[in-house]
Formats: C-alpha cells, structure tokens, sequence
C-alpha cells in the first residue's frame, strides 16, 4: 500500500472496503486548537472521523517531551481502537496543512506496527476539487480493540540524540523553515538555533508548488544530500512536522529514517544540551 493516495483511489477504496477502510480527518492549526475540528464539523469526506492533534495524538505537555508529546503506546492504541480503528483497518488520513498533521497520525500507526495506513494526497481540498462529495454527518464509530505491535527502533529520544551528535553514520535534519534552524528567529520556543550538526530540510520541498506530494523521482533528487546508508533523525519543532519529512524519506526508497518525537523543544528544555546558531 502506497504511503500516498490520490482522491480517485480513496473513492474505490469507500465503495469497496466498507468498514474496513477508516478516514481520519486531521485537519489542524496550531494556536487555533478548535479551527480543525470546526472545519471538520462544517464538511468532511463520508465516514471520516476526526483525529485530535493534542487531544489524541498528544500527550499533555511537562517539564520535557516537547510541545507534542508522544503518549504512551498503550494509551495511543486504546484511543484509536475508541475511535474505531483496529490492527487490520486501512486507514487514510488527510488534513488541509500540506500533509503535515495527517502525517503524524501515518507516523504514529506506522510506530505502533500498522501497515495499511496512506496520507490522503491534496488534502481535503483536493478531495474537493476532484468533485467528490463532502457531508455534515459526523458518524458515531464502533470501538474496537486495536493490539499495538511497537516498532521501537522508530522513536528516538533526547538522551538517544545525544549519543548520535557527530556520530559518522547518522545524520540529523532538521525539518523547520530555514530562519528558525539559524537562529534568525524563533517564534514558539523559548530558545533559537539547532541541534548541532543538523541539516536543514524544509518539510514543505517535500510538495510541489500545487501542493502536492512530490513523485518518487523528484524526491530522491531532493534529498540526494543524504547518503542512503545512514542512519537519518529527522525532528522539527515538536514532532509534528518532522513526520512529513520522515514520510518522504521512506517513499525516497531510504530504509533506516527515524523520529526524534521530542524535537527542538524538548532539546532545549535540557539546559546542558549544546545549541548551533548559523549555517554548519
């Protein structure tokens, strides 16, 4: 099952899967907590969903783990079994953020051993451009039990970062717009700059100027920077964006791309862990 899916593919997949196939709508905007779930409420695809960024992905913020904390695996499977996803179900997740918060849900299933999962590609705005239908009726979902198969070696965390700093076979990037990964500016977080070492891929070259995914060829040109050996971190500023980042990784056809879930704002919540400024 292809990581990304076009609107055309989804519509079959609705009249041939039944309830078997799971629309997670994601759309969500950071600092406007309820703009999502309203627009959610306003239109969606028929029997999608919605998947809370903070209040289903997330744990609650502490002294670490970042702005977006991982929850416990065990808490993730039994939320999404409350929504009605289980171990088997084909699961395609859309947002209108370019893919970024849709992607998260892809990274935590694929985290917790899910394989049939897809990012819906254009969004919902492309769902209705294609001229499919939209409704208001939100469904009531049977809960399921969904039985996580933990992926470990997917999750990195501040103390595994630490280790890999200037380690010869591991590569960091760093998915945030350029000015934040400088230290030009900062805008969230309480301190500016990178993890050092790091290199600066914008999530966004990840689309075309259409908003769309780029193919498989123009994104292996796009990251052909990273030898496809390495092990590749990739973090943003609290996870959430990074995972767009980590999606086109794996459709680039590279193997060993891992998540630092905790990103520049759990690292700066360490008052020892180093900080870069500038161009490396």
């Amino acid at each position: 099952m292809s990581y990304i899916v076009d609107s055309h593919w989804v519509k079959d997949q609705i009249e041939r899967l039944g309830e078997n196939l799971v629309l997670a709508d994601c759309r969500f905007v950071l600092g406007q907590s309820e703009s999502g779930r309203n627009a959610y409420a306003e239109s969606h695809l028929p029997g999608a969903i919605y998947v809370d960024l903070e209040k289903d992905l997330s744990a609650p913020v502490g002294e670490h783990g970042g702005r977006h904390p991982l929850p416990d695996p065990q808490l993730l499977a039994d939320r999404l079994g409350q929504l009605g996803i289980r171990s088997s179900s084909t699961v395609v997740a859309y947002d209108d953020q370019g893919g970024a918060m849709a992607s998260r849900l892809w990274w935590v299933l694929h985290y917790l051993g899910h394989d049939k999962v897809s990012v819906l590609n254009g969004g919902f705005a492309q769902w209705v451009k294609d001229g499919y239908e939209t409704t208001k009726v939100i469904p009531d979902p049977t809960p399921r039990t969904y039985v996580p198969q933990i992926r470990e070696g997917l999750l990195l965390h501040a103390e595994d970062v630490k280790a890999r700093l200037h380690r010869p076979g591991t590569i960091l990037v760093d998915s945030r717009e350029p000015k934040r990964y400088l230290g030009l500016e900062e805008p969230i977080d309480k301190a500016a700059g990178h993890i050092p070492g790091a290199v600066n891929l914008f999530w966004k070259e990840v689309l075309t100027t259409q908003g769309l995914w780029k193919n498989e060829e123009d994104l292996k040109g796009h990251f052909a920077q990273l030898p496809s050996d390495r092990e590749i971190v990739v973090y943003c500023g609290s996870g959430v964006t990074a995972c767009p980042n980590v999606l086109a990784l794996k459709s680039a056809g590279f193997a060993n791309v891992k998540l630092y879930a905790g990103s520049w704002s759990d690292w700066i919540s360490y008052g020892e862990n180093p900080v870069a400024i500038g161009e490396e």
